[in-house]
């Protein structure tokens, strides 16, 4: 179980939950992972709670729209930051419950700078 103050990073792609844990945890960041959205929630229901999400869009089983609605519907979890991940080239604003979006491919500092807002 993870400590508080946690970066959850969701996404289905086991190589990039693998190269941002990495990289966070190289920074001296505590790093969760979650394959998919209902495996997140699940995870959130049962830790502390983290400092950011990180969360992919395009998932299996339940999707990062879906993670969002189910996230911001529980009073125990709507207030953590969520960050989406995507490489997505639509510049529309990020949609109620999500804090802002990362498009990838993204720089380490930037991801950095993201971190820092939060953790």
């Amino acid at each position: 179980m993870p400590g508080p103050g946690f970066i959850l990073v969701i996404d289905d792609d086991a190589d990039i939950r693998e190269s941002l844990s990495d990289m966070l945890t190289d920074e001296g960041h505590q790093v969760c992972v979650a394959a998919n959205g209902q495996e997140a929630l699940d995870l959130l229901r049962r830790s502390p709670a983290p400092c950011m999400i990180l969360l992919d869009l395009m998932m299996p089983v339940m999707n990062g729209w879906q993670f969002v609605v189910e996230q911001a519907s529980d009073p125990a979890l709507a207030a953590i930051p969520v960050w989406i991940i995507t490489a997505a080239g639509d510049a529309h604003p990020p949609p109620p419950g999500v804090t802002g979006v990362l498009r990838k491919p993204f720089r380490l500092d930037q991801l950095l700078n993201v971190v820092g807002q939060h953790c």
